[in-house]
This record gives structure tokens, C-alpha cells and sequence, in this order.
């Protein structure tokens, strides 16, 4: 089954702006039939990485059912991607709520009138550095709309504080907002992480703080009832890279994981 690459534009009265997005999906579409959704973030990326022949390698050898990608550009993304309600200690991430409302309430309903599509089977996020933590933000909150979000090297270091303004762990803004949760989320949770995302560590033991930071995450999902295996994969991927090149090797086992079929 090969995939089909169109440049689409959607409407958003709550990023008061015109949003481009790159759709992918199989040629000769079924009408008739519900196909899963994915939502991607970071859309400018998708021809870079070039999503297009990764979906065609992954539908040929049957590694998922067949999806629907649709990926919003951004162009402003230190501000529209975020914790919802929670800017960082720079006020980064002050349109992240503005985004969670255009992808629940805006673009999931104007891509079913665009596609002639009545429903989906199932709707899935995620995304990449900074567009991942907007996933999981998005997916945290309205798990009613998306039942699984795949994030890959999340900057679940957003924080409240600067680090030379006695900044702790307690001041990682996403790891606050699960902790506080009442109720726990029906959620499948697809993490990954590259041994070589960064150099940077924090406290000094020894583990850089991407997968720290995704580690103790993963910790306090766990305390909400959370099970690896369950509703929590992670894959740790030894050599990979904070680039589109290794998000692209690894994506096909996060569409094995939300679409797959064997």
C-alpha cells in the first residue's frame, strides 16, 4: 500500500492563524471504512525526515495497519508547544493551551470534513522533543479524545525555575502536573529516548538528563498505577540522537505499538 502526500491548511479561531499541515495516508482511501488517526506535531518536519517513504516501508511489510498522519507546521513553536496553563520559568509555552484547543476542539472536526470521513477507529499523538512534551500534555488532558501518545526525547525538563536560581527536581513543570492529577488518565504511553540525546546532567550521576528526566516520569506515572509493559513502553536506544534521522529509525516501532497488527 502505497502512501499519498498532500499539503492541507485548517482554520484556528484559538491560534488566531491559518495552520498548514502535511497529510499522509494510503492512496484510494476507503470511505467507508474507519482508519486510525495520528496527530504528529511539528509538521515542517515531515518531508525532511521524510515520513513519506517511511510510511510506505511500514505499510508494505505489514509493520501497522494502515493510518491517517496528519501534522500541523508550527512556526512559533517555544510558545505554542508547553505545558498547557504552565509556561516555563522564560514564559515559553504561553499558546501551549491555545494549541491543546485547536488540536481537540478544531482540527480533529475540520479533518473529518476535509476527508468526508464520519469517524476515526482510534486517535493517537505525538511528537518529538518539545512537540512531545505538547503531546503528552495534550493526551494527559484529554484522554477522552486520544487513547495513546508516543513521545520521543521529550523535554520533560520544563521547569519553573532556572537552574542558577535554586532550581530542584520539584520544579519540573510536566512531573508536577501527573503528580496532582486526581484521577488517572485512560492512557497508553509510548516513550523513547537516545543514550546521545544530550550531554547535559543535571545532578551529575552519571545519566543525561533527557533520560533522567523521562525516567522520573515514568516513576510518577507509576505511582498513579502505571505499568511498563501495560500502559507504559519505554525504549532506550543506545547511540540515538537528539535528530529526525534517529526519530525516523525508531518511529516504525512506535506505529508497530499504536497501529500494529502482529
Amino acid at each position: 500500500m502505497k502512501p499519498f502526500l498532500q499539503s492541507v491548511q485548517f482554520k484556528s479561531t484559538a491560534l488566531k492563524r491559518l495552520v498548514n499541515a502535511d497529510l499522509i495516508m494510503p492512496k484510494n482511501i476507503d470511505k467507508k471504512r474507519a482508519y486510525p488517526l495520528l496527530i504528529l506535531n511539528d509538521g515542517q518536519d515531515m518531508v525532511p525526515m521524510k515520513m513519506k517513504e517511511i510510511l510506505g516501508q511500514v505499510w508494505e511489510k505489514g509493520v501497522s495497519k494502515p493510518f491517517i498522519l496528519v501534522a500541523p507546521h508550527t512556526n512559533n513553536r517555544l510558545n505554542e508547544y508547553g505545558v498547557s496553563h504552565h509556561p516555563d520559568f522564560k514564559q515559553r509555552g504561553k499558546l501551549a493551551s491555545n494549541y491543546a484547543r485547536f488540536v481537540t476542539e478544531e482540527l480533529i472536526d475540520q479533518i473529518k470534513m476535509q476527508l468526508s470521513i464520519d469517524e476515526f477507529e482510534d486517535k493517537v499523538i505525538g511528537g518529538f522533543s518539545l512537540g512531545g512534551l505538547s503531546a503528552f500534555d495534550i493526551a494527559w488532558n484529554h484522554s477522552d479524545v486520544f487513547s495513546k501518545v508516543g513521545v520521543c526525547s521529550g523535554s520533560f525538563w520544563w521547569r519553573k525555575k532556572d537552574l542558577k536560581h535554586g532550581y530542584t527536581d520539584a520544579d519540573r513543570i510536566m512531573h508536577e502536573v501527573v503528580r496532582t492529577k486526581q484521577e488517572k488518565p485512560n492512557l497508553k504511553i509510548w516513550l523513547q529516548c537516545g543514550t546521545l540525546d544530550e550531554t547535559a546532567d543535571r545532578n551529575h550521576n552519571g545519566i543525561i538528563d533527557s533520560i533522567d528526566d523521562t525516567l522520573d516520569l515514568i516513576a510518577e506515572l507509576e505511582k498513579k498505577g502505571f505499568k511498563k509493559g501495560e500502559n507504559i513502553v519505554y525504549h532506550e536506544v543506545i547511540g540515538g540522537k537528539h535528530t529526525l534521522e534517529t526519530y525516523g529509525i525508531f518511529l516504525p516501532y512506535f506505529f508497530n505499538w499504536a497501529f500494529g497488527e502482529r
